[in-house]
């Protein structure tokens, strides 16, 4: 009888815990400066390398902006994964964080922009070393791991690059 009550409480402790991982991209390379903009011939390639960076991370829900250029950069993956595109509003990087964060044991894609993805980084509990995305850099893939124990919440990150390395 003990092995079982110590069984039921070793599963009731398992699902206590739980891991979140979130993926953070700046849209891929753009036409112009226009809000309207569409993605640029290398944007499109670009979109493309996230799908394949991706494919296989688990992705279960995708957040954009209502930008097309958001957008178009997960097309391809959503496409890929039969998922749908979540819109969420540029106005408010808490609004899409705390969306973000009450997810459990799944893995996410957010897109937004160059002056937005440090601060979804940031709002998800992590210190990117990067402190501004310059313009012409388009490269960068953030992964935010949130674990969830008995104990709290600890977040880890991950920076790395995808595609082709934008120039320095």
């Amino acid at each position: 009888m003990r092995f079982i009550y110590g069984l039921l409480i070793v599963c009731w402790l398992a699902t206590g815990c739980s891991t979140t991982t979130v993926y953070v991209v700046r849209h891929a390379e753009k036409v112009d400066e226009t809000d309207s903009t569409d993605l640029s011939p290398a944007g499109r390639q670009r979109a493309l390398a996230l799908a394949d960076t991706l494919a296989r991370a688990g992705i279960d829900s995708i957040f954009t902006t209502p930008y097309r250029r958001t957008r178009q950069t997960a097309e391809p993956l959503a496409t890929r994964l039969r998922l749908p595109i979540v819109s969420y509003s540029t106005r408010s990087i808490g609004d899409v964080a705390g969306r973000v964060k009450r997810i459990r044991r799944q893995s996410v894609l957010v897109v937004g922009h160059s002056n937005t993805i440090l601060e979804i980084t940031q709002a998800l509990g992590a210190q990117p070393r990067a402190v501004k995305i310059a313009s012409g850099d388009y490269d960068n893939l953030f992964q935010v791991r949130i674990r969830r124990g008995l104990f709290g919440q600890s977040v880890s990150l991950t920076e790395r690059t995808y595609g082709v390395p934008t120039p320095p």
